[in-house]
């Protein structure tokens, strides 16, 4: 399966051992993680190596190639906003997002209150309980 990870690139990144560890189970499970690059430690400087148009031409190919979308929303951006209401809108691809619950406050109620039947919220307390859960069939 082809997935677009969501994970901010511009935002709080705390929580990106959480997001590593997601890539790699997913790629453990054989899928094809389309955006992969997200979770490296450069991922901002790689991102402004091409232009801004360039970037959204890109993403926006790669969510209309995923056949799902999974993301770890603890220090949610505009761009994780965008992707999600865009593929909830106008597309009927499963949205999984996974959040710290210690960190539940900071993130956007449009995330942590969202009952679009197409979505799947995952708070999480470890990052056990987040690997059992991909782990397990999401």
């Amino acid at each position: 399966m082809k997935i677009y990870f969501g994970f901010t690139v511009a935002g709080d990144r705390s929580s990106v051992e959480a997001a590593r560890r997601i890539v790699l189970v997913l790629e453990e499970k054989g899928h094809d993680v389309l955006t992969k690059h997200l979770v490296q430690g450069d991922a901002w400087e790689s991102d402004r190596r091409i232009s801004a148009q360039d970037v959204f031409a890109r993403d926006m190919r790669w969510l209309q190639e995923c056949d799902c979308f999974i993301a770890e929303v603890s220090g949610s951006s505009f761009g994780l906003g965008f992707e999600t209401g865009y593929l909830l809108a106008s597309t009927s691809k499963k949205v999984v997002l996974f959040y710290r619950r210690d960190l539940e406050k900071r993130v956007s109620l449009l995330i942590t209150g969202n009952t679009h039947p197409g979505c799947t919220l995952v708070p999480y307390s470890d990052i056990e309980e987040m690997e059992s859960f991909i782990r397990n069939g999401w």
